[in-house]
């Protein structure tokens, strides 16, 4: 997918760059910056030493000698001084000035640490934000791979209170693996004889369909069956595009969708998506849920209170928020799969 976050060590990643969260005199120091100079060798340090350092919010573009991607950008975040002295502006600029320096060299894939969220200071949570929301924008206009490497759990963090929101909720709506299945299937069945017995306009609203699914036709052949078939996800996707008066390239990019994908999902109705993948058009669509169960069944997929991803991505679209990289950085958090292809 365009933006992905991913748990790695940043000098191990196969890309076209990566970016090295420098100091402005690009000679090392600790941290990511070490790390990368360590395991690049001393060729990375010789060329450092003839840009003659570099200016925080900016960055410089090298070789990468021993690692296994073709660049290292060299990024100088802000240290963090409160807040109130430019610091969101510089950390923005550090981003972009980076994605910018990786397309001039033709960078298919990119790989970020969590600039200044270090030894800088930079509060995680707001360091996060900065980077999903300028990566992004970058990436409505540009095709690119990007990656947010996170070495580990302590240098990643969402905000306190969308976490505890979060928690509460999934606290509220899981259904623990022990449940009796057979008990709650019980507990349907007496629910559906409720609803026709004890709140008749319930019976008077469900008769006309479960009657219905009595007449449905049936097919006498497997060739009759098979030309029975309901709109298939593929159609559903493309009407619902039409539907919100949008360009292909704008569903899939809010879709954190891979173009190549998306052009098989158009060219075969019978595509069989991934249910992240449906899941993901669906946010970009902004379908409420009941569209969005349908959506997922055209793909042979529900969502469930038994599946914390599900409940996630329920918290977010039951509350309006169809921002999928906020979505997608509150799933890292809770360790769930992603978003996206």
């Amino acid at each position: 997918m365009p933006l992905e976050i991913v748990r790695n060590d940043i000098t191990k990643m196969k890309v076209d760059a990566i970016v090295n969260a420098a100091n402005q005199t690009l000679l090392g120091g600790g941290g990511v910056d070490g790390a990368i100079h360590h395991a690049a060798g001393p060729g990375l340090l010789a060329e450092c030493r003839t840009l003659g350092g570099c200016e925080t919010g900016s960055a410089k573009i090298t070789g990468a000698y021993r690692l296994p991607c073709k660049y290292v950008i060299h990024a100088v975040g802000p240290r963090w001084h409160g807040g109130k002295h430019g610091e969101r502006e510089k950390l923005i600029s550090c981003y972009r000035t980076s994605l910018e320096l990786a397309k001039e060299n033709k960078c298919d894939t990119v790989a970020f640490p969590l600039i200044s969220s270090g030894i800088y200071g930079y509060p995680k949570d707001k360091a996060l934000k900065v980077a999903i929301d300028t990566i992004s924008d970058f990436l409505f206009s540009n095709e690119m791979t990007v990656y947010i490497v996170i070495f580990d759990k302590a240098a990643y963090q969402i905000s306190e209170k969308l976490f505890k929101d979060i928690a509460e909720y999934i606290d509220d709506n899981y259904v623990e693996e022990h449940t009796d299945r057979r008990r709650e299937q019980m507990r349907s069945l007496l629910l559906d004889e409720e609803m026709f017995e004890v709140i008749p306009e319930n019976a008077e609203r469900l008769a006309p369909i479960a009657k219905a699914s009595m007449e449905a036709p049936t097919a006498s052949s497997l060739d009759e069956a098979i030309s029975m078939i309901d709109e298939s996800f593929s159609e559903m996707l493309l009407r619902k595009i039409d539907e919100r008066g949008i360009t292909d390239a704008q569903c899939y990019k809010k879709a954190n969708i891979d173009r190549k994908l998306f052009s098989k999902i158009r060219s075969d109705r019978l595509y069989k998506p991934s249910k992240p993948t449906v899941l993901a058009f669906a946010i970009a669509l902004e379908l409420p849920l009941s569209e969005t169960q349908e959506m997922l069944m055209k793909a042979g997929f529900a969502l469930s209170h038994s599946n914390k991803f599900d409940i996630i991505v329920e918290f977010f679209i039951s509350r309006g928020n169809y921002n999928i990289f906020e979505i997608n950085e509150a799933l890292f958090a809770f360790d769930q799969s992603l978003l996206g292809a």
